[in-house]
């Protein structure tokens, strides 16, 4: 089960360099003049958790396997990117396809970087974003709508529900809010408004992207971006993308004291990617054994077969029970045969609902 997150921002906004940094290579493009990175480059990160160490410890695995997400830097968007200025086609089509979209805030001043708003404006540059991903929302729903009119008086039972659904969403936009406004009258809904690939029903996030010297506290850019972002119930995290630029190379120790000397607690980049994993609404469970101990993700909410099914298929569908044992037991009692001992180590069934840090081995019959 992969999931990905999308980079964007406008131009000259620190957003490439923050995906370089992300990677811990150069695999982007950075450059001081805008549309630099004329492809999407993609990349994966790890998602830091100590948890799966303290369990690879106590089980003495050969190998660890964090989590991983997936992220898209994509080309510097423009106001009138929904219209096809500067590059705006192609990024529409690929942000389209990602799961949440990160983006990326300039709260920093630099008389060498031109911005091309003309000025430094974060709360600006959100809005243009929004902004035109909703106006590329409207044009594809309206695009779309005497189509599926077409076929659901034709008595196609999945476009009546698909065109009620578009016609739900269609006031939001016009309205000029985002289509992640309308809530899902349940599941089936949730899955209808993904297939739409609509570019603001998707979760945000925004990176406010400061100087070095502001990188532990924020400055005043950042934190009336902070304010909108709160208000507006999105997650955000403040770092420097030049700072996480230059640890991209360092060792686990340089990075330690490098952060030390600047007063920071972690990377920018694990707070990124732990918020990420938040803002997809994803759960970590993990397989633990001698050759290797792995985390998983799986969407909150989900039950056991279908966290067996993101190790397998057939996992899934031939599931029978889930030996689980609790994170917190599994380290208290030294392991699997102690938690067993104790009466830790329960059998789940179908219905169990996976909760953040179960221990798994699933049981499966195809």
């Amino acid at each position: 089960m992969g999931f990905n997150c999308g980079i964007v921002g406008l131009p000259n906004v620190g957003k490439s360099t923050l995906f370089n940094a992300l990677l811990s290579q150069q695999a982007a493009e950075a450059a001081n003049y805008p549309f630099c990175t004329i492809e999407p480059n993609v990349g994966r990160v790890a998602i830091p958790d100590e948890r799966l160490h303290k369990l690879a410890a106590i089980a003495k695995s050969a190998t660890i396997i964090p989590n991983q997400l997936e992220f898209v830097d994509i080309a510097g968007l423009v106001r009138g990117a929904s219209k096809g200025e500067g590059l705006g086609n192609q990024f529409l089509s690929h942000i389209r396809e990602v799961d949440a979209i990160i983006y990326v805030l300039r709260c920093f001043e630099d008389g060498d970087i031109t911005h091309v708003e003309g000025s430094i404006d974060p709360l600006r540059d959100a809005d243009i974003i929004e902004m035109e991903l909703m106006i590329a929302d409207l044009e594809s729903l309206e695009k779309r709508e005497a189509g599926m009119q077409k076929k659901a008086k034709g008595g196609d039972k999945e476009a009546v529900a698909t065109l009620g659904l578009m016609e739900k969403i269609l006031p939001f936009l016009r309205e000029g809010k985002p289509a992640r406004s309308y809530q899902a009258a349940d599941r089936e809904e949730q899955k209808r408004i993904r297939a739409l690939q609509l570019l603001t029903s998707k979760p945000v996030m925004y990176v406010l992207n400061v100087e070095e010297s502001c990188a532990a506290s924020g400055n005043a850019l950042s934190a009336k971006a902070a304010a909108m972002a709160a208000a507006k119930g999105v997650p955000s995290v403040v770092v420097s993308a030049k700072i996480e630029a230059e640890m991209a190379g360092l060792s686990e120790e340089e990075k330690a004291e490098f952060l030390a000397d600047l007063g920071l607690k972690e990377t920018g980049l694990n707070a990124i990617t732990r918020a990420g994993s938040t803002l997809l609404g994803l759960l970590n469970f993990f397989t633990v054994g001698p050759k290797e101990a792995r985390a998983w993700h799986v969407r909150d909410g989900a039950c056991a077969p279908e966290a067996a099914g993101v190790i397998h298929t057939d996992f899934e569908k031939g599931f029978i029970r889930a030996e689980t044992i609790a994170f917190a037991d599994y380290v208290a009692l030294g392991g699997e045969a102690g938690a067993k001992e104790a009466g830790k180590l329960r059998l789940e069934g179908k219905d169990y609902a996976v909760k953040d840090g179960d221990v798994f081995h699933f049981r499966f019959n195809v």
